[in-house]
């Protein structure tokens, strides 16, 4: 999922989605993990279990699409999800790197929005290579921080649901809340949302 699906002509909630096999990958570490850790009750088992479906999911990925860079992104975070979890003891901790990035995230987005270089309209400028010409129209950039502001909302109900649930030690509540709120769901009604704010403009279709 990336921000380039925004220049589609038609785009269904499905596919702002990413499709069946994107949001398989996006919630299969938390899941799997949580169900394991539930099972077991062992960090370690669980963390490895965790690791271990997103690696072939990595490879299916690999082999049918040749996205290296997300494949690799993807076992890279859920990696050093598990070894935070297994160094630390604390199952919680899976999903702290989970709920510090869409802290993170929407820092940045509404640090965009106030300078008034919103993330959304930057990179659909680069994807349509024409850099920053939106800028010098009214319209355009109004919708490009109203689309980056949707993230911003995104991120901070993410984060506000998240962080209590993560200092309150309820591993269950936030596993389910980060994967319903921090993955490839929530994620593509955003750019669902934004493609249909994109859309009333032709300049910007």
């Amino acid at each position: 999922m990336s921000l380039d699906v925004l220049t589609r002509k038609s785009l269904s909630l499905f596919d702002a989605v990413g499709g069946w096999r994107t949001v398989a990958e996006g919630v299969a570490s938390r899941v799997v993990f949580l169900v394991a850790y539930l099972v077991t009750g062992r960090v370690w088992t669980s963390a490895l279990i965790a690791v271990g479906g997103v690696a072939v999911l990595a490879v299916v990925r690999v082999w049918t699409d040749r996205r290296y860079w997300s494949a690799a992104i993807g076992l890279a975070i859920v990696g050093g999800s598990a070894l935070l979890a297994g160094t630390t003891g604390q199952a919680i901790n899976f999903y702290l790197p989970a709920v510090v990035i869409q802290a993170a995230q929407g820092a940045v987005f509404l640090l965009s929005v106030l300078v008034r270089w919103p993330v959304v309209g930057v990179v659909l400028g680069m994807v349509r290579r024409e850099r920053f010409a939106w800028r010098r129209d009214p319209a355009a950039r109004r919708r490009y921080q109203l689309c980056t502001a949707v993230f911003v909302v995104k991120c901070a109900i993410a984060t506000a649901v998240q962080m209590p649930l993560y200092l309150s030690g309820q591993t269950t509540a936030l596993g389910i809340a980060a994967t319903l709120l921090g993955g490839a769901p929530s994620a593509g009604a955003c750019l669902y949302l934004c493609w249909r704010i994109l859309r009333e403009d032709p300049q910007t279709a």
